[in-house]
C-alpha cells in the first residue's frame, strides 16, 4: 500500500499559506493513498531534471509536488506553490540518495550549473582555492558525489559555499560547511553523528533513502495522524531530533552524562528523546525534571507528541524538583507549613534587630542559601572554614562568627515555629531519600540543568542509584537566570569524560542569535564542573530579518507599538499561538495584555491559570524560558527596568555579587531574545537599557 512522507521544510512553510489553501492541502492528502492506488491526480512534470517528480492539485491555482519512488511505496511532499511555480521547482531539480548516509537529498541541478561556469572562471584567477587541502577520497566518503565535488573544487571563498546553500544538497552542503570551518573530515564526520563507513546504498530505492531520513522527513501513519501534523506542524519542530543528536541519545554511559549547548540546539530534544529511550530500556521509571512547573507543562506536552504508547509514556514521571522535595516530603510529615517570601524578609530583620548586625538582610539570605544549604553546613566550625565563592564580600573570623549566629537564630526561630522554606523541604528530602535503599527512579533526565540548586542536585542524586545511566542532564549556563553557582563533583554528580556539545541552533536565525550573542560577549561563565564554558561555535542555518529595536517616548506609546507589531504579526499569518510577549516586571506583562485585549487580540497571561493555547502568550523573562515562538517581542528594556535596580546588589556592598547579579541579567535578557524562531522586536521607553550597550 502507498504511504506518504512529509519534508519537514514544508511543514515550516505550511503556517504561513492561507487558511483556505491550509485546508484543501489537508483534504488533498488525508485521500492520498486512495488517489495513489487509483492513479488519479498525479501529474508528470514536462521537462523535468526528474522523472520522479508529479504534481497534485491543491486547488484550480495551488499546486503539490511529490517525488514519487520507481521501486517501494513511500511518496513524499515537498512543495505546495502556486501552479507555474510548482511546475519550475519541480522542472530545476534532481532527488538522489547521498552514498554516505543513504539519505534522500533534493538539489537545484539548474542554479548548480547556471553557477559553475562564473566560479571557474574567478577560481582560475585565484592563487588559491577553498578545499584544496582536502583529497577527493576524503570528499566522496564523506558523501559529496560527481556535480557537487566539481562544484567544491571551484570554491575560492567561504561566502560563495554559503551562497549555494539553497541549491546544494543538505547533507552535503554540511559537510563542506564543516570543512571550510577547519574541520577534519574526521571531525566533520563526527560533526554529523554518522557511523555509516563502508556501506551502499540502492540510489535509486528513495523510500529506503526516505525512511533513513528522520533528519529531513515526517512518515505519516495514516490521515489522523496527517491531520494531527497538519493542526501542529509548529509544535511537531519541538520534538524534531536531528541526527548529530542521536548518538548521544541512544548511548550508554557508565554514570552520569550531560549535554550542553547554546540556545536553541536542542538540548531539550534531546532530553525528550532520551527519557523515551530510557523508558524503554526496561520495567523502572523515569523522572523528567527540571526547576519550574512551567516547563514541566511544556515537557509533558513534547513527550505527548513524541510517544504514542501509553505503557511507555507511563514510565516517565515528569514533575520539577520543588514537586518531588514536597512529595516525599509530604510522605512523610504531611503539608509543609511555609513561610513566603514577605514572612522570610521579616525573620531576618527581626533577628538582625535583636543581635544589631552590620549586615543586611539580602546579604543573609543569599550567605545561608549560597554557602550554608549548598554545603550542607551545619556548625559553626564548618561555617567557618566553608568556601565562599562568589561571595565578594571578604569577611575576617569575627564577622564570620556573627553572620553563623543569625543563621543559627534564623533556623533556630523555623525550627522553634515549625516553619519551612522551599529550600529546607527540599534538605529534609533528600535526607528521607538517603535513607531508602529502595530508590523511586531507575534513571533521572534533568532539563534546564544550570538553574537547580546544590540541594536539589542532593536531592536528585539521593533519588536514584549510583549506576550506568543514573543521571542525564541538559543545559547551558550561558541561559542561567538564578544566582545558583554548583560544582557538579561536589554534589555526587560525575561527568568528566561523559559530556558532549550541540552547536548547531535549529530554532532561531543567524541575524537573531548573532545579536543576542552580542548581549553575553566577553562576559566569563563557569561549566559548573570546574572551568569555564563557552558557546564559541554556536551559528544557526537559518537566515531571516534582523531583530528589529525600537524607541519609545514614554510607556504608553510603547504599548501601543507593541499592538502595532503583534497585529502586523497576525496579519502576515502567524497565528497568535505562535507569537510571545516578554518583560522583566510583573507590572508590565499585565500592561501589555491590558493593550492587547484592547485592541481585540486573543492574549493570555503566562502568570495565571491555565489558558487556551491559541492565543498570544505574554511573560516575565522567568516564564520564557524553554518556551518558544515564530515572532517575539521583547518590551521595556528601558534604564532602570532592565536590570531592576531591586535585583542588583549595590557596587559598594559587594562587588563580586554585584557583577555576578549583572552577569545573570545579561542571560536573562539573552534567554528571552533567543526564544524567537524567526522574529525579534526589542523595545523600551524613555533611554534604553545598558545591557543594550554597543547592539542598537
Amino acid at each position: 500500500m502507498p504511504s506518504l512522507a512529509i519534508d519537514r521544510e514544508f511543514l515550516r512553510e505550511y503556517p504561513k499559506l492561507d487558511k483556505a489553501v491550509q485546508e484543501r492541502v489537508t483534504e488533498a492528502f488525508a485521500k492520498f493513498e486512495q488517489a495513489t492506488h487509483t492513479g488519479q491526480h498525479l501529474e508528470k512534470v514536462k521537462n523535468a531534471r526528474d522523472n520522479r517528480f508529479r504534481t497534485i492539485r491543491i486547488t484550480q491555482f495551488w499546486r503539490g509536488v511529490v517525488l514519487a519512488p520507481e521501486t517501494g511505496s513511500t511518496y513524499t511532499l515537498l512543495k505546495v506553490l502556486p501552479h507555474d511555480d510548482a511546475y519550475t521547482w519541480a522542472q530545476r531539480r534532481l532527488a538522489s540518495v547521498n552514498a554516505a548516509t543513504g539519505r534522500i537529498e533534493i538539489r537545484d541541478v539548474t542554479a548548480i550549473e547556471s553557477t559553475l561556469p562564473g566560479l571557474s572562471g574567478i577560481a582560475e584567477m585565484a592563487p588559491a582555492r577553498l578545499f584544496d587541502d582536502v583529497n577527493d577520497a576524503d570528499l566522496r566518503r564523506l558523501g559529496i558525489d560527481e556535480q557537487t565535488l566539481a562544484f567544491a573544487r571551484v570554491l575560492t571563498d567561504p561566502v560563495q559555499l554559503d551562497a549555494a546553500r539553497s541549491f546544494l544538497p543538505s547533507g552535503q552542503w554540511d559537510a563542506l560547511a564543516g570543512l571550510a570551518a577547519g574541520l577534519s573530515p574526521e571531525e566533520v564526520w563526527a560533526e554529523l553523528g554518522d557511523v555509516i563507513y563502508g556501506q551502499r546504498f540502492d540510489p535509486n530505492d528513495l523510500s529506503a533513502a526516505v525512511a533513513r531520513s528522520s533528519d529531513r522527513m515526517v512518515l505519516v501513519d495514516g490521515p489522523e495522524e496527517l491531520l494531527a501534523i497538519f493542526r501542529h506542524p509548529f509544535a511537531l519542530w519541538r520534538i524534531y531530533l536531528h541526527p548529530v543528536q542521536r548518538t548521544t541519545v541512544d548511548a550508554h554511559f557508565r554514570g552520569s552524562a550531560r549535554v550542553t549547548g547554546g540556545p536553541g540546539t536542542g538540548k531539550t530534544v534531546v532530553a525528550l528523546h532520551r527519557s523515551n529511550h530510557l523508558a524503554r530500556l526496561n520495567n523502572g521509571q523515569v523522572l523528567l525534571t527540571t526547576f519550574t512547573s512551567t516547563l514541566t507543562g511544556s515537557l509533558s506536552a513534547g513527550l505527548k507528541l513524541l510517544i504514542e504508547s501509553d505503557e511507555i509514556r507511563s514510565r516517565i514521571d515528569v514533575k520539577n524538583v520543588d514537586q518531588l522535595a514536597h512529595q516525599v516530603f509530604r510522605e512523610e510529615h504531611g503539608a509543609p507549613r511555609l513561610l513566603d517570601s514577605d514572612e522570610e524578609s521579616a525573620l531576618w530583620r527581626s533577628v538582625i534587630d535583636r543581635l544589631d548586625l552590620p549586615f543586611s538582610e539580602p546579604f543573609l539570605r543569599q550567605e545561608w542559601r549560597q554557602v550554608v544549604l549548598a554545603q550542607k553546613v551545619t556548625s559553626a566550625q564548618e561555617y567557618l572554614s566553608a568556601k565562599r565563592t562568589g561571595r565578594g564580600r571578604r569577611l575576617g573570623p569575627r564577622q564570620k562568627a556573627q553572620v553563623w549566629q543569625a543563621i543559627w537564630e534564623f533556623e533556630q526561630q523555623l525550627r522553634d515555629g515549625d516553619w519551612w522554606t522551599h529550600e529546607t523541604v527540599c534538605v529534609e528530602a533528600e535526607r528521607l531519600l538517603e535513607q531508602r535503599t529502595e530508590k523511586p527512579y531507575q534513571h533521572i533526565v534533568v532539563d534546564e540543568a544550570q538553574d537547580l540548586s546544590p540541594s536539589q542536585w542532593r536531592l536528585l542524586r539521593a533519588a536514584v542509584p549510583r549506576q550506568p545511566n543514573d543521571v542525564f542532564l541538559a543545559g547551558d549556563t550561558h541561559q542561567r537566570i538564578y544566582s545558583h553557582l554548583v560544582s557538579l563533583r561536589e554534589v555526587g554528580i560525575h561527568v568528566a569524560g561523559r559530556s558532549s556539545r550541540l552547536t548547531v541552533n535549529y530554532r532561531t536565525t543567524a541575524e537573531i542569535l548573532s545579536w543576542s550573542l552580542g548581549l553575553l560577549r566577553g562576559e566569563p561563565i563557569d561549566d559548573m564542573d570546574g572551568g569555564l564554558d563557552s558557546i564559541a561555535g554556536c551559528r544557526s542555518e537559518m537566515h531571516g530579518m534582523p531583530p528589529e529595536l525600537k524607541e519609545y517616548r514614554n510607556k504608553n506609546a510603547e504599548l501601543d507599538g507593541l499592538s502595532t507589531t503583534v497585529r502586523m504579526w497576525l496579519d502576515a499569518g502567524v497565528e497568535p499561538g505562535e507569537i510571545g510577549v516578554a518583560a522583566r516586571a510583573k507590572w508590565l506583562v499585565e500592561a501589555a495584555v491590558d493593550a492587547l485585549e484592547a485592541v481585540s487580540i486573543p492574549v493570555r497571561s503566562l502568570l495565571g491559570a491555565k489558558a487556551p493555547d491559541d492565543a498570544v502568550a505574554v511573560g516575565t523573562m522567568h516564564r520564557m524560558k524553554g518556551l518558544e515562538f515564530r515572532c517575539l517581542a521583547v518590551i521595556g528594556v528601558s534604564e532602570h527596568q532592565v536590570p531592576p535596580s531591586s535585583a542588583i546588589t549595590p557596587l559598594n556592598e559587594d562587588e563580586a555579587t554585584h557583577h555576578q547579579d549583572m552577569r545573570r541579567e545579561r542571560c536573562l535578557l539573552f534567554v528571552a531574545c533567543t526564544r524567537s524562531r524567526e522574529q525579534l522586536a526589542v523595545s523600551w521607553h524613555g533611554a534604553s537599557s545598558k545591557l543594550l550597550s554597543g547592539l542598537k
